[in-house]
């Protein structure tokens, strides 16, 4: 009988119930939070689901992310994905995944939307000098001011490289979820700074793009980016070769895996890896509150500062341009081009303004990784 009793008590104490802490609890309710917003809610689910996932699990069994022993022993299943994030590989083969599915057409057809996409990069500065003064030090200010272009891989990428491994998972956590709330976050903003008669315009339709122009830009872009900046290669030159594979045709199986099978299964191990950072005593800190303080200062100040520049361009082109697409140039692409359009379309159901939307879109993601190329930069960092 004390053999079965002592079987049963090893057996009862193996079980998680004795080793959850109450930071435990609160990330498993937070995960389950996320996980609501990802399936009931449909917020990015595709990235916001095994983050959330992720979370979940390391909250229950933290050594699912252990490192390797001294001894040889392995480390944790999401141990070696994590690896892949730290080494900006993930967050590379996101970026190829992306260009194979973006359109650069809208940009190409309308060339000024690159300053709505710069204008909104403002956030990132904004959140820079702001984590500065809450006392980071300025290579993890850096990483953390990525946050405000709502760009996930670029805000994992640039943590790597600049060796802030330990804030990786608050920040990785922060940008995919204000990503994933920009149906939220962004229209109060919107409204508050444009008019009614503002959000009325309508713009002309955009001029057709040859398909010589769609097979130049990957190439001219790549070139003249990454010889100002060579540190924008990884990112640069992997979203612009993905957006080749599409725009060449003579590769259809390649632009079929990088925005498709390739796609997903890194969105499945960059997701729980990322997720499974967030553990109690890695995230339940004041750093942690202050980042997420951050993010969102931060996002709010790239939406203003596109939908500000936009009401410039409106100014200047005579009441062409509809301000409202200035909130786009921030990089969750294309949601927030989404965003753009259905606000517009709730004043006037006649007005579409998605593909215009879209070119300050996908010029946010190229200046996304462009501000963080200049960050790495400016440490030194390749």
């Amino acid at each position: 009988m004390s053999y079965i009793a002592d079987t049963l008590n090893n057996l009862v104490h193996q079980t998680a119930f004795f080793s959850l802490t109450w930071g435990n609890y609160v990330m498993i309710a937070v995960a389950c939070f996320f996980l609501y917003l990802a399936i009931a809610k449909e917020f990015e689910p595709l990235l916001l689901l095994p983050i959330a996932f992720g979370m979940l699990l390391v909250n229950i069994y933290p050594d699912i992310i252990a490192a390797p022993g001294p001894d040889g022993t392995a480390g944790g299943l999401l141990y070696y994905f994590y690896v892949l994030d730290e080494w900006a590989i993930m967050p590379s083969l996101i970026f190829m995944g992306v260009g194979a599915m973006t359109d650069f057409g809208p940009l190409i057809a309308n060339p000024k939307s690159f300053l709505l996409g710069a204008s909104a990069q403002f956030g990132i500065f904004a959140a820079y000098f702001g984590a500065i003064a809450l006392g980071f030090n300025n290579k993890a200010a850096a990483a953390i001011s990525i946050i405000g272009g709502a760009d996930g891989p670029t805000s994992i990428f640039l943590a790597g490289k600049l060796g802030q491994t330990n804030l990786l998972g608050p920040i990785a956590v922060a940008a995919y979820s204000y990503m994933s709330l920009v149906p939220i976050i962004q229209p109060p903003i919107m409204k508050l700074l444009t008019t009614e008669k503002e959000r009325k315009i309508k713009m002309a339709q955009l001029r057709p793009v040859s398909k010589l122009e769609k097979i130049l830009f990957p190439i001219i872009v790549t070139i003249v980016v990454c010889m100002i900046l060579p540190t924008t290669a990884p990112l640069v030159g992997m979203l612009m070769l993905g957006n080749l594979f599409r725009e060449s045709g003579v590769v259809r199986q390649l632009t079929e895996t990088a925005s498709n099978a390739l796609m997903y299964i890194v969105v499945i191990l960059l997701g729980t890896s990322v997720g499974a950072t967030t553990s109690a005593e890695a995230f339940l800190n004041v750093s942690t509150l202050k980042i997420v303080a951050l993010g969102l200062i931060a996002f709010a100040f790239g939406t203003a500062a596109g939908v500000l520049f936009g009401k410039l361009m409106c100014v200047f082109t005579h009441g062409k341009v509809n301000p409202l697409i200035g909130s786009a140039g921030v990089s969750a692409v294309p949601m927030a081009a989404r965003v753009s359009q259905k606000v517009g379309a709730e004043y006037d159901p006649t007005n579409f303004l998605l593909m215009h939307a879209m070119g300050p879109n996908v010029a946010g993601v190229i200046g996304t990784a462009v501000a963080a190329g200049t960050f790495m930069a400016i440490f030194g960092v390749f």
